[in-house]
């Protein structure tokens, strides 16, 4: 079978490096890079140190509003797959290069298969749940990392998603020792700060990425989460997305942040070593709440809402508002219950499952 493969972020690229290494056994896989992520530290770092196959395709198509940068990923993607001619394409996640593959796809009457199927923050609000509920209903393989998302796809009437686990869990049982071994006595060194001066990180420290609209786009938002990591007890480790970068810059400019260490983008395995050895997770990112909760470590996510709901058990993933008093309360003073973790997301095969799932219907 022919694979068109179409990713385009930072976490894409950690599950393609999973589910590409397990396809590729049996199927010819193409991969497409449509540049939504287009930084050497968010994109070609991870080509590199996980061994993923380089692009067949580069799209190029770089930043740009919703509508812009979904608009280009599909009409370079109908390109291409008028040009190779695939059995299928796949796509991962809830990202405009998700949605717009699928549509180039789907269109063409390629049909489509989305890992992480029936995710839902039920916030249509957010552009990440509009992408992934039509990503869906367009799917014909719907590959779900959890039986919460199985159910979520059977109430709004599809009853194709089969639980396959999470390919992230896949990756990170696969790279976490690496990490931790090639980063021991360096992780926290290596780090180059975008600041000067920061507390020392001896004696431990949170990890904190902030990077959604609702966050940054917000005036207010962002400068009373960065004053809750000035008061918090440990210093915080921020490496700045793009996105962020300019605004955290100015914001730089108009105070001295000494308890905040904001550092550039890192790789996939240093930044599993920062959050394996973090005290507490700070962030507004899908990915890394869900990281957290494998890694055991405890996670403040500033947001209304989490698409993965079984994180929220025993504390171990706790909901803040953007507003200094409730992060610093809920950093400081919820406990995870360890007693309460469970294995959610699967035994680290759903790449196999879902090589599995599709030769069957070769």
């Amino acid at each position: 079978m022919k694979i068109l493969t179409v990713v385009g972020a930072r976490p894409q690229f950690i599950k393609a490096a999973a589910v590409s290494r397990v396809l590729r056994r049996q199927h010819t896989e193409l991969l497409v890079h449509t540049g939504q992520h287009y930084d050497a530290n968010m994109s070609d770092i991870f080509f590199d140190e996980l061994d993923i196959p380089r692009p067949d395709y580069n799209l190029g198509v770089g930043s740009g509003t919703h509508g812009r940068q979904t608009a280009e990923i599909l009409m370079k993607t109908e390109e291409v797959l008028l040009r190779e001619k695939p059995d299928l394409l796949l796509v991962y996640g809830d990202t405009n290069s998700t949605l717009a593959g699928a549509l180039a796809a789907s269109k063409l009457l390629i049909p489509v298969a989305h890992i992480e199927a029936g995710l839902r923050s039920f916030n249509m609000d957010m552009p990440e749940e509009q992408n992934r509920v039509l990503t869906d209903h367009i799917s014909r393989w719907l590959f779900c990392p959890t039986q919460t998302a199985v159910k979520n796809l059977l109430v709004e009437g599809i009853s194709g998603g089969v639980n396959v686990g999470d390919v992230m869990c896949d990756a990170l049982r696969f790279y976490r020792q690496a990490a931790l071994e090639k980063y021991r006595d360096t992780g926290a060194s290596q780090l180059q700060y975008l600041a000067e001066g920061g507390r020392s990180l001896s004696q431990g420290w949170y990890l904190a990425t902030i990077h959604r609209a609702e966050n940054t786009g917000d005036s207010a938002h962002l400068p009373a989460i960065l004053e809750a990591f000035e008061q918090l007890p440990l210093p915080v480790i921020f490496p700045v997305h793009p996105r962020t970068k300019g605004i955290v810059s100015r914001l730089c400019a108009q105070g001295h942040y000494e308890n905040i260490h904001f550092v550039e983008p890192v790789g996939y395995l240093h930044m599993l070593y920062l959050a394996a050895r973090a005290r507490k997770i700070i962030t507004d990112s899908g990915g890394l709440q869900k990281e957290a909760y494998l890694l055991g470590v405890p996670c403040v996510t500033v947001r209304e809402q989490t698409e993965w709901v079984e994180t929220l058990g025993g504390g171990w993933n706790v909901l803040a508002q953007p507003h200094a008093v409730d992060i610093v309360r809920k950093v400081t003073r919820v406990e995870a219950d360890p007693s309460a973790r469970a294995d959610y997301y699967g035994d680290g095969h759903a790449a196999e499952k879902i090589l599995g799932q599709l030769s069957i219907e070769q």
